[in-house]
């Protein structure tokens, strides 16, 4: 099955996502105060993914003064638990999510290679910048683990976006 485009300046689905360290959950697409920029990993198999995610814990005190950060995987809790003991990030690192979930935000979704790699489908990188009302302003997706955003840019260019109130773009 393709990836549906995801539609900017849309409403996102209202999401919920399991925090791995605690009781919580954390919910996307619904109205709130701020901006969020929610990131999608391929899970604890995948090295370039803790790469990314230890970059982004590197630079996160900066992304959290200008919105909320969301990272999740489909990964079962263990998994997540792991990865977050291991590495010691500082964001809440959210598990569990579901195909239906993938699907909604347009992600490229793939089955693993062998069982040492995975044991289930799992959604390939995105990021997404979410307004405050809740629709989508900013979408970065690939099908593949080597295409990521430069964090210091995409943090730069949501800051001009939320400071100068720009529109959506790409809808023509």
């Amino acid at each position: 099955m393709t990836a549906t485009k995801p539609r900017v300046g849309a409403p996102v689905d209202t999401l919920s996502f399991p925090i791995a360290d605690c009781q919580r959950s954390i919910s996307v697409g619904q109205p709130k105060d701020r901006w969020t920029m929610l990131f999608v990993y391929r899970g604890r198999h995948c090295p370039r993914c803790k790469r990314f995610l230890n970059k982004l814990n590197a630079v996160l005190p900066a992304w959290l003064d200008a919105m909320d950060v969301v990272v999740v995987s489909a990964d079962t809790k263990e998994k997540a638990q792991a990865d977050k003991e291991e590495f010691g990030w500082d964001f809440d690192l959210c598990h569990g999510m579901t195909e239906a979930q993938m699907r909604s935000l347009g992600l490229y979704v793939s089955e693993p290679l062998s069982e040492a790699e995975t044991t289930g489908l799992f959604a390939e990188p995105g990021a997404f910048g979410i307004r405050p009302d809740g629709t989508l302003m900013l979408v970065e997706i690939s099908n593949g683990p080597a295409a990521r955003p430069d964090l210091e840019e995409l943090l730069d260019g949501m800051k001009f976006n939320i400071d100068n109130n720009r529109p959506v773009r790409g809808t023509a």
